[in-house]
């Protein structure tokens, strides 16, 4: 999972469970943000499962295995590089395309979900040997991604495709659009391997969709793309009417194996038989819903300025593969390596931060310098800070996959953890106020640095509650425990008896 993750992430999601929440995401603020992605008993088991699927799925393509690998319990394309989206929680398809990097040169990633594959097509915005191309709806609707103009960036420009849709689109619209582009892509790009995400809340019915898309309408597209010859991923996604989801993917898993014309629509007996009523068939048949693409001609649009896009790229970027083996773990920790490590990511990060907490605690004075050089270089770090503060207080937003609406989440530190005193004087805790030279003292320390004897001195003035020895917080009952002057609960009494 740290091949696209985080190691922080990661370690949050094998930690978090329905009782830690909010302490581990810090109120909300971090990893799990919004009440889309809850923490559940089994998450990280599932979040495993997903994810070696399409990683086992790939190698199996690798390897020559096979020409055909299908992971349904795959597709969660919203998933960030540390932090969940969207019902997504670890990104499965990055790692699996990861792991189709080794050996393919180039990999086309289609995505026919409802919602745009924002997850993905971030993770490879800026490189040529991945193209993403999702067809997806767009609007006031999750994630609100996904236009036309977001086509890559450096080395990645031209190779993101989005195709926005209106609502109600039909099977023989989908398909005028869907197989032209995808045919331009093959001609220009010519992929290696092919990952296609079978999200089926694009299906007729489904809770949160808005597409008008029948089973055979959605199988199609595995069809088209099984018969290009190409060996291919078969991914799910997405899919709120979970009896439809369950008839799709069992129909497309036949269309896979080219036995889609000889099964039975009518369904067996089984113990689930009473789910996939009234009908009681291998179908999913399309509604009344109104074709707003056809309606204005919008699909015409989209579908000619998709395929200039495609016209104006070069040919298909040549890569010089040669087989790297994986690292060992000592070799991964520097274990063998007699260099002194070089400072990462992670430790780079740290010293940005602490340079600038440092600086936010340094009164603002005025008395100017002599050196003119030193004037600008003050000047400049002045309005780096001032950025930089801009940017913390600045309040995320994130889109709700439920209700398409927008939801402004706080900085950690910022409107989150002010009940903690964070980066706050303690004369301001109990109720006075803070002068403008006054620094400001982060996570409430009572610890200063005395310049005559050359030490930290620690003192309880200021502090907005007393210190207290671990042997006196024992005695109160812990943190949480009674002050001086009140009973003992009776379960301390219980069990000092039986002790």
């Amino acid at each position: 999972m740290t091949r696209f993750h985080t190691d922080e992430y990661v370690h949050f999601l094998s930690r978090v469970s329905p009782e830690t929440t909010e302490d581990l995401t810090y109120h909300g603020t971090r990893f799990l943000v919004g009440d889309d992605n809850p923490a559940w008993e089994g998450l990280f088991e599932f979040c495993s499962l997903s994810a070696g699927g399409s990683i086992e799925a790939a190698t199996r393509l690798t390897s020559g295995a096979v020409d055909i690998a299908i992971n349904w319990a795959g597709g969660l394309h919203h998933a960030k590089k540390r932090e969940a989206s969207g019902f997504c929680y670890v990104n499965d398809i990055v790692l699996g395309i990861l792991e189709l990097l080794r050996s393919h040169p180039r990999v086309l990633y289609i995505d026919i979900d409802c919602h745009h594959g924002d997850g993905v097509e971030e993770a490879f915005y800026t490189t040529d040997r991945v193209m993403t191309c999702s067809f997806h709806k767009f609007g006031e609707y999750f994630p609100g991604t996904g236009t036309q103009e977001d086509r890559g960036r450096n080395k990645g420009k031209g190779y993101a495709i989005n195709i926005p849709l209106k609502d109600g689109i039909t099977d023989e619209a989908y398909k005028s659009v869907f197989e032209p582009i995808v045919t331009k892509i093959n001609e220009v790009y010519r992929p290696s391997a092919i990952v296609l995400q079978c999200g089926a809340d694009s299906l007729a019915g489904d809770k949160l969709g808005c597409f008008n898309i029948t089973m055979q309408g959605h199988a199609n597209c595995v069809q088209f793309v099984r018969k290009l010859g190409i060996p291919f991923m078969l991914l799910g996604g997405g899919g709120y009417t979970v009896k439809n989801v369950a008839r799709t993917w069992a129909f497309e898993t036949a269309c896979a194996l080219g036995i889609e014309d000889s099964i039975d629509p009518n369904m067996p007996w089984n113990e689930y038989f009473e789910w996939f009523g009234p009908r009681y068939r291998l179908e999913v048949v399309k509604n009344n819903m109104e074709d707003l693409n056809t309606k204005d001609g919008s699909l015409d649009r989209v579908r000619e300025t998709a395929l200039k896009h495609l016209s104006e790229l070069r040919p298909a970027p040549s890569v010089g593969l040669q087989d790297v083996p994986r690292e060992s773990v000592g070799e991964h920790l520097g274990f063998s390596s007699q260099e002194p490590s070089k400072t990462d990511e992670l430790d780079e990060r740290l010293a940005q931060h602490m340079r600038f907490v440092h600086q936010l605690q340094e009164p603002p004075t005025s008395d100017s310098s002599d050196s003119p050089e030193s004037d600008s270089d003050d000047s400049s770090s002045s309005k780096r800070v001032n950025r930089s503060a801009r940017r913390v207080r600045a309040e995320k937003q994130r889109m709700s996959i439920v209700t398409n609406r927008l939801l402004d989440v706080s900085r950690f530190g910022e409107d989150g953890l002010d009940e903690f005193g964070c980066g706050w004087h303690p004369a301001e805790l109990n109720g006075g106020s803070r002068s403008a030279t006054t620094k400001r003292r982060f996570f409430q320390s009572a610890a200063h640095w005395d310049d005559r004897m050359q030490r930290v001195l620690v003192s309880n003035e200021g502090l907005a509650m007393p210190r207290v020895s671990v042997t006196e917080m024992m005695e109160l009952g812990g943190r949480n425990g009674e002050h001086d002057g009140s009973e003992p609960d009776e379960e301390m009494d219980i069990d000092e008896e039986e002790g």
